[in-house]
């Protein structure tokens, strides 16, 4: 797999990498650079540009010159967070908890990525949401689920890291089996283990889906993204409720132990 980028908008690229486990296995991974209404750029997750993905950004943002900031949305997304910022040192950082307290060394800005206070910083061009019932830091750091999704209002982009996923299938089984949104399949194991948290994750979703229900695309970190132009079913907020529904089960299964 080769990197690239793709133009999701006028304001909008999406920027698909590689990321292989156990230096095999290739899931990929994923940021976006957008354009604020202020003409400067921002970042949004941590991807080690290279080639030509590099030098169209750096034609974007005159060498990093307009990128006003890097914004780091999944704590356990740390692969490549010091080597963009040694890229484009001049661009304000801003991480979780977990990125700022693995890697103290770097110049992080006061407002964690999960907070309300970062979320005012960009509340002109973006909306960010934090899944609730689940852990967002999980002690198990295998588990993923939980990031900060992030919604560029002028494109009517949704970005999100391992929370919400685009399942398409190669070739054959892609026509089998039609392409759907779906909830990562670590939320079993992450929703907190108290009677309440199914339904708040319940609630979130809903929630979700009525805030951002003008939203036309979806900018996946380990599949896919789902366009616009490409997308003749379902409305991606019809979307995020079927993967609600699917996931219903799960939902009741820990209310249940829990209850």
């Amino acid at each position: 797999m080769t990197d690239r980028i793709l133009q999701i908008a006028d304001d909008f690229w999406n920027i698909r990498g590689e990321f292989k486990i156990g230096g095999v296995l290739n899931i990929g991974t994923h940021a976006s650079l957008v354009k604020r209404a202020n003409g400067q750029f921002v970042l949004l997750d941590a991807y080690t540009l290279q080639g030509e993905v590099k030098e169209q950004v750096d034609a974007l943002t005159n060498n990093g010159a307009l990128l006003e900031a890097i914004i780091n949305l999944h704590p356990f997304h740390t692969v490549h967070v010091t080597r963009v910022y040694q890229q484009y040192p001049n661009a304000r950082l801003y991480g979780t908890q977990r990125h700022v307290s693995r890697f103290p060394e770097l110049p992080w800005e006061p407002e964690l990525t999960e907070s309300a206070e970062c979320a005012a910083l960009f509340a002109d061009d973006f909306e960010f949401s934090v899944p609730a019932g689940v852990d967002f830091i999980s002690t198990n750091e295998h588990l993923h689920f939980s990031s900060v999704l992030a919604y560029h209002k002028a494109s009517k982009t949704i970005h999100a890291d391992d929370t919400l996923m685009y399942l398409r299938l190669p070739g054959l089984l892609g026509k089998i089996k039609p392409p759907e949104v779906a909830f990562h399949m670590t939320l079993a194991k992450t929703l907190q283990r108290r009677p309440d948290a199914a339904a708040e994750f319940r609630s979130w979703a809903r929630q979700l889906a009525r805030q951002w229900g003008a939203a036309e695309n979806l900018c996946a970190a380990h599949s896919a993204a789902l366009l616009g132009n490409e997308n003749h079913a379902q409305p991606i907020a019809r979307r995020i409720l079927a993967a609600l529904q699917n996931v219903e089960k799960t939902l009741r299964c820990h209310e249940k132990k829990f209850a």
